[in-house]
């Protein structure tokens, strides 16, 4: 008999600790599975939360910025969350590219009707002439914007070579879904960028993607005769022409919710997991950088992008060879962008025109007078090059926004 009950001990503690094992691998097996699902994700709950519907419609969950490891600064004018119909723009400084980018800012704050939120990130030596000068803006003025400066930021394992990729900081725009993650939305710009029509009507393109996008670009070229991509490119881009990210409005909720395709792996990667490996493959072949990078992505995801007119990002090359973008000769240009230095030279006098005029307006003037004349007296100098030629297309709408916003200012200013 006690040999039986001997048995029957051996077989109790034996099947416990067998159940206890099983237990254990059980639970280990969930915990590397959450982690293989979960663990690549860089938003947050809240934001998973807010953005699993997959929104249509523009939108924010919040503008408590976290920050991006230890390094990670904020310089904020304001502590207050923005509303809901505010557009958040962002953009990337590095170098000399103080003057350029304030002009830029101007623009969008001259035209625009409803409130926005800069976010800028910059060298740290660049933080201070961006306080300073947006602090020195009329009071007026400053009610219509608030602003976040943040340092340039790397993943620590690459920075170096993130941040020489192309030009100083210009792949800093790719680690935006990551940095922002409170973030819904958010339309990304270069430094030479003008706007010519209010930044909410290209905010608004947010709510023409379909379920599935999740960017929104333009074309880098109009006509295929001309274009880059398709005749010197060796790595696969997006269309027939590729696109240009130079005006990149997204939607990052999806972005980082996103699986994307690539030709890397037959598994879906998502956004901070694809970049490092694109990199890798394809650092020998692309000649633009980040952008390159994006048209790799969309290549394999086309389904993702919404392309919008070429009139939303308005380049050189869209007249330079002779007018080449339909929706600008209809309705005339909304975004003007000065890429190749066009700016600060005399290759494309008409540019350097728009930029001029827009830096040497005053706050508060008469914006037909001031603004307005003075640059068609300007562009009617340029009719000897192509762009030139061109030119009224960059009044076009820009009279337009003129006229509807310049009652509602000089009464702001004024009282």
């Amino acid at each position: 008999m006690r040999c039986y009950l001997h048995a029957y001990l051996m077989c109790t503690v034996f099947t416990f600790f067998s159940l206890l094992y099983v237990y254990s691998q059980l639970a280990s097996t969930l915990e590397d599975r959450d982690e293989r699902s979960g663990g690549g994700r860089i938003s947050d709950r809240s934001s998973h939360d807010a953005g699993h519907a997959l929104r249509k419609r523009p939108g924010l969950l919040g503008l408590r910025d976290k920050e991006w490891g230890q390094n990670s600064e904020k310089l904020s004018s304001a502590t207050k969350e923005p509303k809901n119909d505010r557009s958040q723009l962002a953009v990337v400084a590095c170098g000399a590219r103080l003057e350029e980018t304030l002009t830029m800012l101007k623009s969008a704050v001259l035209f625009s009707r409803k409130p926005v939120h800069f976010h800028i990130f910059a060298e740290d030596d660049l933080h201070d002439g961006f306080r300073n000068a947006l602090e020195m803006w009329p009071v007026a003025v400053r009610t219509t914007f608030t602003f976040t400066i943040y340092p340039i930021t790397f993943p620590e394992e690459n920075a170096i070579e993130w941040k020489k990729l192309f030009k100083p900081c210009a792949s800093q725009r790719l680690f935006l879904p990551q940095i922002l993650k409170q973030v819904d939305s958010l339309l990304y710009v270069d430094t030479d960028i003008i706007f010519l029509r209010p930044v909410e009507d290209i905010w608004g393109l947010l709510s023409r993607f379909n379920a599935s996008q999740l960017a929104a670009m333009a074309p880098e070229h109009e006509e295929p005769r001309i274009g880059w991509y398709n005749r010197f490119a060796r790595h696969p881009y997006y269309g027939k022409t590729g696109v240009n990210s130079g005006v990149m409005l997204m939607n990052m909720t999806r972005i980082r919710e996103k699986s994307f395709k690539s030709d890397m792996t037959a598994v879906t990667l998502q956004w901070g997991e694809i970049l490092m490996p694109l990199l890798q493959k394809y650092k020998l072949n692309i000649t633009w950088g980040d952008q390159d990078l994006l048209n790799i992505i969309f290549h394999h995801n086309p389904e993702s992008l919404y392309v919008f007119p070429c009139q939303w990002n308005y380049r050189p090359d869209h007249c330079i060879y002779g007018s080449n973008c339909q929706q600008a000769e209809e309705e005339g240009v909304f975004v003007l962008h000065g890429n190749r230095g066009v700016y600060h030279n005399d290759k494309q006098p008409a540019f350097r025109a728009v930029y001029e005029a827009i830096k040497q307006y005053s706050f508060g003037e008469d914006m037909e007078s001031s603004l307005l004349q003075p640059l068609e007296a300007a562009l009617q100098a340029t009719t000897h090059s192509y762009c030139g030629l061109s030119s009224h297309l960059f009044t076009k709408r820009l009279r337009e926004s003129v006229r509807l916003v310049q009652p509602e200012d000089m009464a702001r200013i004024a009282s």
